[in-house]
């Protein structure tokens, strides 16, 4: 499982974000996750909004799930957690 995140220097919810999903990461080591800022990187093939940051969650190189906007530990434990039980 991948989970491509875009977010933003500048982005309180990013920042609040990042840190929960660190957290959950600690739990699942084995998920990669590939950073991209708004501002800064290419992220025109993601289809990114107006809002972030954005979460976008694959398996085995397809999308299955995007997440937008701030997300606490609980919500990301949630869809992350159920999204990598049906994959293992």
């Amino acid at each position: 499982m991948k989970i491509v995140k875009i977010s933003a220097l500048w982005c309180p919810a990013c920042l609040i974000t990042n840190n929960n999903l660190n957290k959950l990461l600690e739990k699942y080591k084995d998920i990669e996750v590939v950073n991209f800022d708004y501002d800064y990187d290419d992220i025109s093939e993601y289809n990114v909004g107006d809002v972030l940051p954005e979460l976008i969650i694959y398996n085995d190189n397809k999308e299955i799930k995007r997440l937008v906007g701030e997300k606490s530990l609980k919500e990301l434990e949630e869809v992350v957690g159920e999204l990598y039980e049906e994959k293992n």
